[in-house]
C-alpha cells in the first residue's frame, strides 16, 4: 500500500460492500476522508458546504428561541449532525444511520467528529432504516415510540429522483410525506439535501403536502474540475 492511499476499514452490509479510506489529493495537496459503497462515491470531507447548509438552513427556518428536538436521517461524516449541534437551541439530536460500520467508524474515532458526536449527551446514535421509520408510527427514538420533533433534516440518498436504493423512491411521493409529517410537531420543519439544483417538480410535490416548501441554492466551487457546482436544500413547514 502506498503513502498516498490506506484502507482504514471494509466491511460487508445488506447493501453492499462499505469502505473507509484515506488519499492524497496530489492537485490540492490535502488528505481526503471518503467512504465508498461499492465502487460508488457516497461521501468524502473535501466538500461540506451544503452539509453544513442543511442545517442552518433547515434550523433557521425555526424563529423562535424554544428548545429543539431533532432527527438527522443519515449519519455520513458527521457534517450535518456536527453543525446542528453548534444551534444553542439543540435539546435533543438523534442521528439515524443505516449502516453499522459508519455509526462504528464514529465511535472508534476514525471520524474525527465521532469524538464530539459520541460525547455530546445531547446526541445519539440510532442504528435503523430512516426510511422504514418514516413510514411507522413508531417513528425515529426506539426509547419513545410515537415522539414528535421540531425538525428532521435529512442527506441519505444523491436526490430526490436518484436513490441509492429502489426501495427509497416512495418516501419522495405524497404518501411517502404524509407518513413522515406525522413524526414533526405542528409547524415543525422537513430539510433535504441533494446534490442537484433545485428541483421544481419536486418543490411542488412538497408544496402539496406540507403548509409551505421551498429551495434553496446552495453554491461551491470544485477546484477540481475549476468550475461551480450548485446543490440544494429543501424546507418544507408542516
Amino acid at each position: 500500500m502506498s503513502r498516498f492511499f490506506e484502507e482504514l476499514d471494509y466491511q460487508p452490509t445488506a447493501i453492499g460492500p462499505i469502505s473507509l479510506r484515506r488519499r492524497r489529493e496530489l492537485r490540492l495537496d490535502v488528505d481526503v476522508l471518503e467512504i465508498l459503497l461499492g465502487d460508488e462515491h457516497l461521501m468524502s470531507d473535501l466538500f461540506t458546504t451544503s452539509e453544513v447548509a442543511l442545517a442552518e438552513y433547515g434550523l433557521g427556518a425555526i424563529a423562535d428561541n424554544r428548545p429543539l428536538s431533532v432527527v438527522v436521517g443519515g449519519l455520513g461524516m458527521g457534517f450535518t449532525a456536527d453543525a446542528a449541534l453548534n444551534d444553542p437551541r439543540i435539546e435533543s439530536l438523534i442521528i439515524v444511520e443505516k449502516l453499522a460500520p459508519v455509526i462504528g467508524w464514529h465511535e472508534s474515532g476514525l471520524i474525527s467528529l465521532g469524538k464530539r458526536l459520541g460525547g455530546d449527551p445531547k446526541c445519539r446514535f440510532v442504528e435503523g432504516d430512516f426510511f422504514q421509520m418514516a413510514a411507522g408510527k413508531t417513528g425515529f427514538d426506539p426509547a419513545e415510540p410515537a415522539r414528535k420533533f421540531d425538525a428532521i433534516l435529512l442527506d441519505i440518498d444523491h436526490a430526490p429522483d436518484f436513490h441509492l436504493a429502489p426501495a427509497h423512491a416512495g418516501f419522495y411521493q405524497p404518501n411517502g410525506l404524509i407518513q413522515l409529517q406525522q413524526h414533526l410537531t405542528d409547524g415543525g420543519i422537513f430539510a433535504l439535501w441533494s446534490n442537484e439544483p433545485p428541483d421544481a417538480a419536486f418543490t411542488a410535490r412538497l408544496q402539496s403536502v406540507f403548509r409551505s416548501a421551498n429551495a434553496v441554492d446552495v453554491p461551491f466551487y470544485n477546484p477540481l474540475q475549476d468550475r461551480n457546482f450548485i446543490q440544494s436544500i429543501y424546507i418544507a413547514h408542516r
